[in-house]
């Protein structure tokens, strides 16, 4: 059965995209602990981040460092977090927090996002990134 992020990718249920290519997407997250949490996840469903194959593993890096600069630009933060917690879902995913403090990084203070805030956030985003 496919996991929630393929049917995501697959276009099979929403998703508020920021990042598409062959082997990877980075989406908002329903959740989000701060505005512009996203989720930079491959195409390949892989269970554990430390099955990934290693070409696939660096350009999932390559595209957190390019969407952690747009989130730098667009949010102003001091930093951004990238986590892999991968609990919830059993296909690896990074998540991407902006940063001023490390109460920003837990994950306790998530709470569901309205679609209309989502859309926003990732128009903000893709904005960042076309600069």
């Amino acid at each position: 059965m496919a996991s929630i992020f393929s049917r995501i990718i697959a276009k099979e249920l929403p998703g508020h995209f920021v990042w598409e290519d062959e082997q990877a997407v980075a989406i908002m997250t329903i959740q989000p602990v701060r505005p512009g949490h996203l989720l930079v996840i491959p195409k390949q469903e892989v269970d554990h981040w430390d099955d990934l194959p290693e070409a696939l593993s660096a350009h999932l890096m390559t595209v957190s460092q390019k969407l952690a600069k747009a989130l730098k630009t667009v949010y102003q933060c001091q930093r951004v977090s990238l986590q892999v917690v991968g609990l919830e879902v059993p296909h690896v995913h990074f998540h991407l927090v902006p940063l001023d403090s490390m109460s920003d990084a837990d994950f306790s203070r998530a709470s569901n996002a309205d679609g209309d805030a989502l859309a926003t956030e990732a128009e903000k985003i893709r904005q960042a990134l076309t600069r």
